[in-house]
Parts: structure tokens; sequence; C-alpha cells
């Protein structure tokens, strides 16, 4: 019953995301899209599917960086098709990273043989990590812009948004991690009775004690520590990550560029970030809300007209959504047959 109702709510959700696309492609036009498709070259367009598998190359190896200060010796291999997983689970679920964390981490505790809380810990400290290149490329981007370009406009909110980013991330993490012992006792005051109702519901599971919320809070928390003081490791995974970021702005470069605009590359360094900030909507991997954010940035930040706009961010999406999505859900198909 339980597995009825997550398929439910994956289909509901991407039959959700479905009418959001085209109610945005309906508003930019269909035919027109469909024409300046027509006029992409299909050999710059490998570079979108090089630049796709250079980004999950590139964060399943931050993955494996993190693992290997967690759980030892892991192959670089295994721990991209662990990533190429992950991105499945974020794709079929919806607020993206954060719909998908727990089963990724099922995934990644099963693979590795470790406690649960060790593989969500893993994730999330990658998916932590990746906000932080994010930031220092969009800034990056707005100096760029401040400094050749007249800021008005939509141009001129995300700038802002930006800017917001760069503080508001930074400060909440240092708060939250500064008072992690207070952090951890909202999470075992709001799980303990979560998880006792569940049990009520569910056949055959146990209600949690209390002791055994807080042994997994802290194993959890500790497995942080641990990714958080080797300094070295986390360097190499920042740098990973960034490579990750280079990649996926890479990709929409080259679709952009398929279809004859070749733009200045800070103008993708700013509008890739902010984009993927639509992925925490309640749509399957922010389908629908990213393209739509991608495209209202792209027309004003380019200047080009919202059917080419458009039809680059189809362009994009196909190498950075659709397909590492089908990638990655016969990898967990054969994880899950092997474990």
């Amino acid at each position: 019953m339980g597995l009825d109702a997550d398929v439910r709510t994956i289909i509901l959700g991407f039959l959700s995301a479905l009418v959001v696309l085209a109610v945005v492609f309906w508003l930019v036009g269909i035919d027109a899209i469909v024409a300046a498709l027509s006029t992409s070259n299909p050999v710059i367009f490998l570079g979108v599917l090089v630049s796709g598998a250079v980004w999950i190359v590139a964060w399943g190896l931050a993955l494996w960086t993190v693992v290997n200060v967690l759980n030892g010796p892991m192959s670089a291999v295994r721990a991209i098709l662990l990533y190429s997983a992950a991105i499945f689970a974020n794709n079929i679920t919806p607020f993206g990273q954060a719909g998908g964390e727990p089963f990724s981490a099922l995934l990644i505790s099963r693979t590795t043989k470790t406690e649960y809380e060790t593989g969500l810990a893993a994730i999330a400290s990658v998916d932590t990590l990746n906000f932080v290149p994010s930031i220092g490329l969009g800034l990056f981007a707005v100096g760029y812009f401040l400094t050749t370009a007249t800021v008005g406009g939509r141009l001129e909110v995300a700038i802002i948004a930006v800017g917001v980013l760069a503080v508001a991330v930074p400060v909440a993490g240092f708060l939250l991690w500064q008072n992690r012992e207070t952090v951890k006792s909202w999470i075992v005051n709001a799980l303990t009775p979560t998880a006792r109702l569940v049990a009520r519901v569910l056949p055959r599971v146990e209600p949690p004690e209390r002791e055994g919320v807080i042994r997994r809070i802290d194993s959890f928390f500790g497995s942080i520590e641990r990714v958080a003081s080797s300094r070295w490791s986390l360097a190499r995974a920042l740098g990973f990550s960034a490579l990750g970021w280079v990649a996926l702005s890479t990709s929409l470069w080259f679709a952009l560029f398929s279809l004859g605009h070749a733009v200045p590359f800070p103008v993708v360094l700013l509008v890739i970030p902010l984009g993927s900030v639509a992925s925490i909507t309640p749509l399957p991997g922010g389908l629908g809300g990213v393209e739509a954010v991608l495209v209202g940035l792209l027309v004003p930040v380019t200047s080009i007209d919202p059917a080419t706009a458009g039809a680059a961010v189809v362009l994009h999406r196909l190498g950075t959504y659709w397909l590492p999505t089908a990638l990655g859900g016969g990898v967990t198909a054969v994880i899950a047959n092997r474990t």
C-alpha cells in the first residue's frame, strides 16, 4: 500500500510538471520553439551531452571523496554509478535533492554495507557542499555584469538573488552548525512522535524508543563532523563540485551555441545556479519550474528571443535531466536487484 502511494505521488508529480511545462511553452510559443530546435547544429549539440556526462562524473567523484572519508576505500566508478542513481531519485521526487536524499541514502547504505545514517550523511554532505561553488561562480558572473552591462529589470533581480544567496546560505549554515546540539534536540523531538505514529499505522514496524532515535541522530551528525574535519577531502570534494557546476553551465552554453548564439560564459554561470533553485519546488526534479526560470532569465540577460531561449533550455534539459534520469533509473534497478 505504501509503495502504491509512492507510485501515485510520482505519477501525480510528473503530470503536474507536464502541465507547468505545457503552460511555459505555450506562453513562449510551441511552434516557434520547434522551429528554433530545427536549426540546432547536431555536432555542436554533442557538447551538451558530453557536458552532462562530465557533470555526473564530477559530482560522482565528490560523493566518492565523501564516502571514502566515512566508509573507507570505494571505487570511483561505483561512486559515479551511485550518484547517477541519486540523480534519478532527485528527478522523480518532489523538492529535488530534499525529496530524493532518503532514497539515495538507502542505496548508498546498502551498497557500502553501512548504517542508513552514514549513507544519509554522505549524500547530504555532497548536496550541501554543492551550494558553495554555485554561489562563488554566481558572484563571479555578477562581477562581470556589473562591469560590462547595464543593470536593470530582471537582470537586477537576478543579481540581487545571487547576493542574497551568497549571504543567507553561509550565515544559515554557520548558525545551524554552531547550534547543532539544539538542532539535534529539535530533530529528536520531531522525529520520535512521528516515527511512533508511522509504526502504529504500518504493520510489522516496531515503534522506536527515544534513545534509539538519539543514537541515530548522533550517528548522522558524527558522520557530518568527520567530513567537515577532513580538510583535504573537503577541498577536493569542493573542487569536483565546482567542476560539475562549470559542466552544467557549459551544457547550456553549447545548447545556445548549437542554435547560433555564442553568449559570454558568465551569462550561463549566472543563470544555471539560479535555475537550480527552482528544483526545490514540489515538482519532480523541479521539472517545469527550472525551465520557466531559465527561459525567464535567458531572455533579458542575452537579449535573444523567447523561442530560442526555450529551445536552448529544451536541449540543455535533455542532456542534464531526461538522459541522466533514464541512465540513473537503469543503475537503480541494477543496484536494487543486487542488494
